[in-house]
């Protein structure tokens, strides 16, 4: 395994981060031993970052997570999230996300956790993430429950906009450094640098798209950009390579991208996606890719309050 250093948190992460979301049950049914055992062969495998949310399974992510980590907690580098509960749940106010912290850290099993995020910020309004999560983000870095913070969301742009505004220690985006996309490189990955914040990427796979499972139906990518799946797939069999493969080793890849944190709960997926760090994309291969991509790239889709989808960067 390689790793990465985080950012101003110091902290040396794992390129290829553990997403618990799947043991939430979140795109199949995942077998409770299974995904305790797929815990303990990534941390075997030297994966040391793991990252989950309330929201995934609805705290079931967080409980099975907890529960795996029992006797292991110090080995590993924990990250969870607050102030999304549900699809359409989200509570972005002082007091619910100082409680919240408190209700994952009981679920984890845990006194404090290595980093604590604010859950998709472009669901909250701006001046409740700015004048209340924040407040109470930091709250909790200085009470020791949480050793950084950050936030994470969708649109990339809005990401770096609020970081531009506030002192969090991370930043992690999804969706928006992979074989479709890179519009992560346009504000968010200079500011970063800039500033020091460690940056996560999440969502190489983007949900599936970028490997052979079946797309999950409540997907929300355009059409043209599921449609991708099958020319990829095609592509890469081509070069006797996996299409998840080559996504994940694309996303490694950059430089500036601390870890990137890939959905697992079985071990098989485990060894099969720590692998990839000694896997190299065969010559020719990504000039393909980016020809077949090239009328789909940066397409992407809308989540959150309209305002929160539009940057505000000084010109």
């Amino acid at each position: 395994m390689q790793y990465r250093r985080l950012g101003k948190t110091e902290l040396n992460v794992s390129v290829i981060g553990f997403g618990a979301s799947p043991l939430g049950n979140v795109f199949d049914d995942c077998d409770e031993l299974e995904g305790i055992r797929s815990v303990h062969c990534a941390i075997d495998l030297g994966i040391n970052f793991f990252d989950v949310a309330p929201f995934y399974g609805i705290t079931l992510a967080e409980t099975r997570l907890g529960d795996a980590l029992k006797g292991k907690r110090n080995d590993i580098l924990l990250a969870t999230k607050c102030g999304r509960y549900g699809l359409r749940d989200f509570d972005f106010s002082y007091q619910r996300i100082l409680d919240s912290a408190d209700e994952s850290l009981r679920r984890l099993q845990t006194d404090y956790v290595d980093l604590m995020q604010l859950h998709d910020i472009e669901f909250g309004s701006r001046e409740q993430v700015l004048n209340e999560a924040i407040p109470a983000l930091q709250k909790i870095k200085a009470s020791g429950k949480a050793r950084f913070v950050g936030i994470t969301g969708l649109p990339v742009n809005y990401l770096a906009d609020i970081a531009r505004e506030v002192e969090v220690d991370t930043v992690l985006s999804w969706a928006h450094y992979n074989l479709l996309q890179d519009e992560i490189n346009a504000e968010l990955v200079p500011l970063c640098q800039q500033k020091d914040m460690g940056l996560m990427n999440a969502a190489p796979l983007v949900q599936r798209i970028l490997s052979d499972a079946s797309i999950p139906a409540w997907h929300n990518a355009p059409e043209e950009l599921k449609a991708m799946q099958a020319p990829l797939l095609e592509c890469c069999s081509k070069y006797g390579v996996a299409l998840s493969d080559v996504a994940i080793r694309y996303a490694i890849d950059h430089p500036f991208i601390a870890s990137t944190i890939i959905g697992m709960c079985d071990q098989d997926n485990v060894k099969k996606n720590a692998s990839v760090v000694e896997f190299s994309i065969p010559e020719g291969l990504l000039d393909e890719i980016n020809q077949l991509v090239a009328p789909v790239k940066n397409t992407m889709w809308f989540e959150g309050m309209p305002e929160n989808n539009i940057s505000r960067k000084n010109p």
